[in-house]
């Protein structure tokens, strides 16, 4: 796999490489040129037979990451393999391998204690933390990598803690852990239109640098009156399901909080799109990969419409409590980690190298 400046120069010549005015299929592991009225989630189901869009992001971030849901006429996009690979001849964990073989060679053994830095996460969150995954999922192996890179060599624990909600009334601000993996940030800039838990965030914890941007869909049953949303001000007055532990921020700043919508707080994302095929909720809306992946285990996927028009981007973070005296300087370790690794390609290789084993198990 290649750095940020080579997959810029890839995209180049791979665009050299096809002659201009010929009209390019919508294949994986090609470019493609975007035509009027293409959306991202149509491109991803002509080339991956998936509404699932993030892997086309996650390939083109600079290039799209302003309005995803308008892409203009023209725009070149890389399509990757569908195992994350930019091109056939690329490969995954090449950069892993060669990012880790280094850091094992420059290490000191000699180096003084530190005290660990104590992570917790959730399971059933797959891509991102699960313990049956390797490594434990996107957002663990990043954690991890982070602690091994931008200089960095610090001893750590990882736990995982099935509550969400303990992370932030309890384990951090207690102390009984260090930094949670990992939460979306509200716009804190907008501060007056976020409700109790957004404000929460905001006043008593830090952030750092962005993990991952995730793509956030938008889900009604095909014959809904809201299948026809082309602004968030069309969803007033819906019921909307976002799982226990996931924030609602995003919807807040674009007016949809109570009492103008309803939230509905199951436990797990399953039960948000089992709730939306029964007709007990109007939207469903989380990230995209884990919403296809759960109406693809239904087979509703002819059931339920993906809105093209309102595709939103929300950005990951690790978090630790301000309470805590030294959580600063270990989100400043993160942030090092995470900035290197993005630097040489590695950030890349983990997101494919984890989304290539969910798609292969989700498809088995």
């Amino acid at each position: 796999m290649v750095g940020k400046r080579s997959i810029r120069r890839l995209l180049v010549t791979c665009l050299v490489l096809v002659a201009p005015g010929l009209a390019q299929a919508q294949e994986a592991c090609t470019t493609y040129t975007v035509k009027e009225g293409d959306t991202l989630s149509g491109i991803a189901r002509t080339a991956y037979d998936s509404y699932n869009y993030q892997m086309i992001f996650n390939a083109n971030r600079d290039a799209i990451a302003a309005n995803p849901s308008t892409l203009p006429v023209g725009l070149q996009l890389i399509l990757p393999c569908k195992d994350g690979r930019l091109t056939p001849d690329s490969e995954l964990n090449s950069v892993i391998e060669a990012e880790t073989e280094k850091q094992e060679a420059e290490r000191d053994p000699t180096r003084p204690y530190e005290p660990a830095i104590k992570f917790v996460t959730a399971n059933d969150w797959k891509p991102f933390a699960d313990e049956s995954l390797s490594g434990g999922g996107i957002y663990v192996r990043m954690a991890a990598t982070a602690m091994r890179r931008g200089g960095n060599d610090r001893d750590f624990s990882i736990a995982f803690v099935d509550d969400w909600g303990s992370h932030i009334d309890t384990l951090l601000p207690s102390g009984a852990y260090d930094i949670s993996i990992a939460w979306s940030a509200p716009d804190c800039s907008r501060i007056d239109l976020l409700g109790e838990f957004a404000v929460k965030m905001c006043t008593e914890f830090e952030f750092s640098s962005p993990v991952y941007e995730v793509a956030y869909s938008y889900n009604t049953l095909v014959d809904s009156p809201y299948a026809n949303a082309r602004t968030f001000a069309d969803y007033l007055g819906a019921r909307i399901c976002r799982p226990e532990g996931w924030p609602t921020s995003d919807l807040e700043v674009e007016g949809l909080a109570e009492p103008q919508v309803t939230f509905v707080r199951p436990k797990s994302p399953m039960e948000c799109a089992e709730m939306l095929l029964a007709g007990e909720v109007d939207l469903y809306s989380i990230e995209v990969e884990t919403s296809t992946a759960n109406f693809e285990e239904l087979g509703a996927t002819d059931k339920v419409f993906l809105n093209p028009a309102l595709a939103t981007f929300n950005t990951h973070h690790f978090v630790t409590a301000k309470s805590n005296r030294r959580g600063k300087e270990y989100i400043e370790l993160v942030n090092r980690g995470l900035q290197e690794m993005r630097e040489s390609g590695e950030w890349y290789d983990i997101v494919a190298t984890g989304l290539a084993e969910f798609n292969a198990t989700a498809t088995n």
